[in-house]
């Protein structure tokens, strides 16, 4: 079993996910005692909040570099961003180390074309909906993306930053976000990319009708995936 490093603590309250899902999916693989091996370097986020908001992404991509070249020196043999919006700079991070980065945009585009499908409604912080890393991305894996008007793209990064980050679950959210689902297939969207990690704290896929992608799960899949591997 390949030992597994997280970049964690953005926020924590999904990277418990994290942690949960892949020891989980270890246990489930390998019975018994079985537990998966990870290193956790978890961040005080709220310094990356001030950076991301001042549009520092190079000072971001510098510290992600240093974090991962300590968890590659610890013995990490395989790289997890555990965050959908600092994927912005994983190529980067990417190029100074000598272990795979799994980067949740490319896993994430593997289940959508498992299923076939073509164009998507992506969900996120501002971010990852506005900036085009995210969805020229999947867009080089032959998948169109539709985003919310910009109240709604307000609204659900909103929701992530005042809510879901702090562990706060509100029906009246999952409401919003249902209509803003609905209005996404609307405008032809055959899936739902939940791509950032806290969203499926309040989405699932009973709140759907069509395929929702858990991008989470899809990461912490793959890793588990890339570490029982011979």
């Amino acid at each position: 079993m390949k030992t597994i490093g997280l970049i964690g603590g953005t926020s924590w309250e999904s990277t418990l996910e994290y942690y949960r899902i892949i020891n989980e999916l270890v246990r489930d693989r390998l019975g018994g005692f079985h537990s998966a091996k990870i290193l956790l370097y978890s961040v005080d986020f709220d310094e990356f909040v001030k950076l991301m908001n001042d549009g520092r992404w190079n000072e971001i991509a510098d510290r992600l570099i240093e974090i991962a070249t300590k968890l590659e020196r610890c013995g990490a043999e395989l790289l997890l961003i555990c965050t959908n919006t600092m994927h912005r700079v994983a190529d980067e991070v990417q190029k100074v180390i000598s272990i795979p980065l799994v980067n949740i945009i490319d896993v994430t585009a593997e289940k959508i074309k498992e299923k076939g499908l073509k164009r998507v409604g992506l969900l996120g912080t501002k971010f990852t909906m506005e900036d085009e890393f995210y969805k020229n991305r999947l867009k080089s894996h032959g998948i169109d993306v539709v985003i919310p008007e910009d109240d709604e793209r307000d609204f659900v990064h909103n929701v992530i930053m005042k809510e879901l980050c702090f562990g706060i679950v509100k029906e009246s959210s999952k409401d919003k976000f249902r209509e803003i689902i609905e209005k996404l297939i609307s405008n032809g969207a055959e899936g739902i990319v939940l791509g950032c990690t806290e969203i499926p704290l309040l989405i699932k896929q009973e709140d759907c009708n069509v395929p929702l992608f858990d991008t989470t799960r899809i990461h912490a899949e793959a890793a588990v995936e890339y570490a029982l591997r011979d």
